[in-house]
């Protein structure tokens, strides 16, 4: 695994729940435009789930691809189900299906970019 690229996605995970009790979100109602911001946030979890799990030695780009895909979708449903502990906030059905929909996205520019191109700047060099 990529070092660098694990702990930003670990950070990146911890800020999502934490941001899930802010103020702000909970201002937020139950679907407005603000909603569609789970597209972009969870689409970037997945690409730095990507290059975290892409130096990963012995496995190949499919498995890769799915583990983070899975991953991405787990964290977005483990966060709406941590919302519904929060007294202003509830989970939602259509903020998940949102969240998939930024994974999937992000998969299909992942698989239309080349593998190689994707991951070359994370493997290492041959000496």
């Amino acid at each position: 695994m990529n070092p660098f690229f694990t702990v930003l996605s670990a950070v990146y995970i911890f800020g999502i729940f934490f941001l899930a009790d802010s103020p702000a979100a909970s201002q937020i109602g139950e679907f407005n435009p603000y909603s569609l911001l789970h597209i972009p946030l969870y689409g970037v979890l997945t690409g730095l789930l990507l290059m975290a799990f892409a130096s990963k030695p012995g496995t190949n780009f499919a498995y890769r691809y799915h583990l983070a895909a899975w991953t991405a979708v787990a964290v977005g449903l483990l966060d709406e189900y941590h919302q519904t502990f929060i007294p202003s906030r509830e989970g939602s059905v259509g903020d998940v299906l949102l969240d998939i929909l930024g994974v999937i996205l992000l998969m299909i520019l992942a698989r239309r970019v080349s593998p190689a191109l994707w991951l070359r700047p994370f493997q290492r060099q041959k000496k």
